[in-house]
């Protein structure tokens, strides 16, 4: 009999009990607790309240990736994806912000160990948020076009430049802005960025630096803004090493992109169950329409897809909390869950006709946030390009 080749490993034992009680429970959160707050604020363009951002801190979602020594839960990016799935299905704006723990945690300034590990725990209680500002009007998948510049003056950075695309600037506890520190012209432009990070109150930017909200036709959940950097001081922390920003945001991407594909399974599974719900519900030519083929054969095709988005996303996250590198992987899963969602939410749509045209359904909320996901985290395009250079080399590409 043939050896089993090592790079195929079983896809068996992912849904253990522990994970399934996880799964339950944010389930259960997000259709009694998020989805009403999410109907009832969304079509008004309202944030996500306070007090259900503190409820998930009580039930742990920030510190899902936070060691237990330090407040957390301790556990990987399976357990973190499926919570965000969940989250995401009720409102992907709340399945989105557990991001601003799990994902920000090495990144807190503090003077030392003592501090960081203080402000960790808070933030694994959802007390101590993060924003992340790298994008500018003319830098977005081109980090090498970053302009905002940053410039040593004794133990402080002084920071000059625009930023755009940042979420939650306002109500985070602190932002991690990546700014251009060198201008070497023999270095390569990626080699000149560095992390620096800006403490603030909540409800404020910080000294130095204004703002305005970005209009945008989904992701109501919390304001994205851009912002202007006028000489905004901050004192020089020990987070990350000077000039290495590129390299530790790109080692970070795997993760990222899983739990973007996680938040895209989890719209296209709102608009598939509710879609369901619909065709049994709605009758047209005396019968439901989930009677008639053409509706029956949608959602044989919309299940197909997401289920083939989860079990591709249960890959990518083993591998990840296995320590292996999957970037090749962790692109397939972003760029297919991201298209699937779009096509799954607008037949969804159709599903519903001229009701899920409405602000009544919440389909087309799922529907204007799914095609949020072909964009952030990396376009479509970006992981197509991740991908064919995986498949076929980088050599002669333009």
């Amino acid at each position: 009999m043939m050896d089993k080749p090592e790079n195929i490993r079983p896809s068996e034992g992912y849904m253990t009990e522990e994970r399934q009680m996880i799964q339950q429970m944010a389930r259960d959160f997000a259709m009694n607790e998020v989805l009403p707050v999410a109907n009832a604020l969304d079509p008004e363009k309202g944030e996500i309240p306070q007090d259900l951002i503190d409820r998930m801190g009580e039930l742990g979602f920030f510190g899902i990736l936070i060691p237990e020594r330090l407040g957390g839960l301790g556990l990987g990016f399976f357990e973190y994806c499926l919570v965000a799935e969940e989250l995401s299905r009720a409102w992907m704006s709340v399945g989105s912000i557990i991001a601003r723990g799990n994902m920000f945690y090495k990144s807190i300034p503090a003077r030392d160990d003592a501090e960081r590990d203080a402000k960790t725990r808070l933030m694994a209680k959802g007390q101590y948020l993060g924003a992340f500002s790298m994008s500018e009007p003319n830098a977005g998948s081109d980090m090498s076009s970053i302009g905002c510049r940053a410039v040593r003056d004794g133990d402080e950075w002084v920071v000059t430049g625009s930023k755009y695309w940042c979420t939650f600037a306002d109500r985070a506890d602190f932002m991690q802005v990546i700014c251009r520190t060198s201008t070497d012209p023999d270095a390569p432009r990626w080699a000149g960025l560095t992390a620096i990070l800006f403490e603030k109150p909540r409800g404020e930017f910080p000294k130095g630096v204004s703002g305005h909200a970005i209009p945008k036709i989904g992701y109501h959940g919390w304001k994205t803004f851009e912002l202007a950097f006028d000489e905004a001081r901050t004192p020089v922390s020990d987070y990350g090493e000077e000039g290495g920003a590129f390299k530790a945001i790109v080692s970070g991407l795997e993760g990222a992109r899983a739990h973007t594909a996680a938040r895209s399974i989890g719209l296209a599974r709102g608009a598939l169950e509710d879609a369901i719900e619909y065709a049994k519900s709605r009758e047209q030519f005396g019968q439901p329409i989930g009677n008639f083929q053409a509706i029956r054969f949608k959602i044989a095709t919309m299940a197909t897809e997401v289920e083939a988005a989860r079990q591709l996303l249960f890959f990518v996250c083993h591998e990840l909390d296995n320590g292996r590198r999957c970037e090749k992987e962790a692109a397939m899963v972003k760029y297919y869950a991201a298209e699937m969602a779009e096509r799954v939410t607008s037949e969804a749509l159709q599903i519903l006709g001229g009701a899920g045209y409405t602000t009544l359904y919440a389909v087309e909320r799922h529907w204007r946030d799914a095609r949020l996901t072909k964009i952030f985290e990396g376009s479509s395009e970006i992981q197509q390009r991740i991908i064919s250079d995986a498949l076929l080399g980088r050599e002669g590409r333009s």
